[in-house]
């Protein structure tokens, strides 16, 4: 792990997701750019003092020295957005796979770099977008691409949350701190930290890119240096519409992520506060509600639930499932096999590109005149 040390909300998240389905085993880390806050975290965590490191590029570099059969795997970065790029790409570099969080880079520049170098070397990247994870949202996959709902037409996708409804960087906050300063989080404050888990969740579920959009971005509390509220309207490849938004000043949201589609036969509707819920909308019959668990269920999502139907499964197992899938394909290609297609589910680099495109043209549209903007990369 790189990151993630004492302190770290998001750390003991990967871990305790890397951990529900025994698939991983933690046994090195640059837990911080602070080698003693290293050192100190990975004693609290079991990790010996010889594969406690004070840097990512210490850990690397001493790993590489180790048997095979003992050193390091995969790489799982839980590391603010400007210290995403190095780590992942000499990682990868030095033949390890790379577990990363998201946004996958500080810019799209580096995102397409990191799919060069994933090209050249051959190791793999899942990027934790969490809420794919869900089973129901996978089984709402399922439904869009069997055609049950007919041609897509309309997609609204939100992410709505209160905790920085005041001015909450200027004191001892660190998530807050961070995830407001430009110099770490990037160009996006909301729409790089939560719409871009909106604009995934969209295009995952609807199997549809978006083509173009037109933002409207703000910055709502006072001093604040990067915006805490916006929204887009889209325009998808298929010439169905959209609307996104993602607000971190809706006072007293919590994170209850949203999706809804709608095609020319019905639609469906899921929120993270019922995740096991998906309700599945006819144009010529009643609404159906589907469960986790259910014996009805596709593939994909019997393949992401571990418990009994009445069992709730939440953003931990979410965001297990996600790691969970992505060790199932990386054994796949130590055995020389082919993983299998519910193996293979997991958010990768063509996602962080695409997140990253989001994250630079709605930034761009909101401050233009010229409010469509195409979502290119190039």
């Amino acid at each position: 792990m790189v990151g993630g040390g004492q302190g770290a909300f998001i750390g003991a998240v990967h871990r305790i997701a890397a951990r529900i389905d025994d698939e991983y085993e933690l046994v090195c880390g640059a837990f911080s750019s602070d080698p003693e806050k290293s050192k100190l975290s990975g004693a609290q965590l079991g990790i010996p003092a010889s594969r406690t490191y004070g840097s990512y590029q210490e850990m690397y570099e001493n790993e590489l020295l180790l048997p095979e059969a003992e050193r390091v795997q995969v790489i799982s970065i839980v590391t603010p957005n400007h210290v995403h790029f190095g780590p992942a790409k000499m990682a990868m570099e030095s033949g390890f796979s790379v577990i990363l969080d998201k946004p996958i880079a500080f810019s799209l520049a580096e995102a397409l770099e990191l799919k060069k170098i994933s090209g050249h070397t051959g190791k793999r990247l899942a990027l934790t977008h969490t809420y794919t994870g869900y089973p129901m949202v996978k089984e709402a996959r399922q439904l869009v691409a069997s055609g049950k709902l007919g041609e897509i037409r309309k997609v609204y996708a939100e992410y709505p949350q209160g905790w920085l409804s005041t001015f909450e960087e200027g004191g001892t906050n660190k998530q807050a701190s961070w995830r407001t300063d430009p110099s770490q989080s990037g160009i996006a404050g909301a729409m790089g930290d939560i719409g871009t888990h909106a604009f995934n969740l969209a295009e995952y579920v609807t199997g549809l890119q978006v083509a173009r959009l037109c933002a409207d971005i703000n910055i709502v509390v006072a001093g604040r240096k990067l915006d805490d509220d916006g929204t887009a309207m889209l325009k998808f490849n298929n010439g169905a519409s959209g609307v996104l938004f993602a607000t971190q000043v809706a006072a007293g949201e919590e994170n209850n992520v949203k999706i809804r589609v709608y095609g020319e036969k019905g639609g469906l509707e899921w929120q993270q506060s019922d995740a096991n819920t998906l309700v599945v909308k006819s144009l010529t019959g009643p609404a159906e509600i589907y469960r986790t668990g259910g014996k009805y269920l596709g593939s994909f999502a019997t393949h992401n639930t571990r418990t009994p139907g009445g069992h709730p499964e939440g953003y931990l197992e979410a965001f297990a499932n996600i790691y969970r899938n992505f060790a199932l394909t990386v054994r796949a290609d130590l055995d020389h096999e082919r993983p299998a297609p519910e193996c293979l589910d997991f958010p990768g680099i063509e996602e962080g590109i695409r997140g990253m495109a989001f994250i630079e043209r709605v930034i761009e549209s909101g401050k233009s005149d010229n409010k469509w903007i195409d979502l290119k990369i190039e």
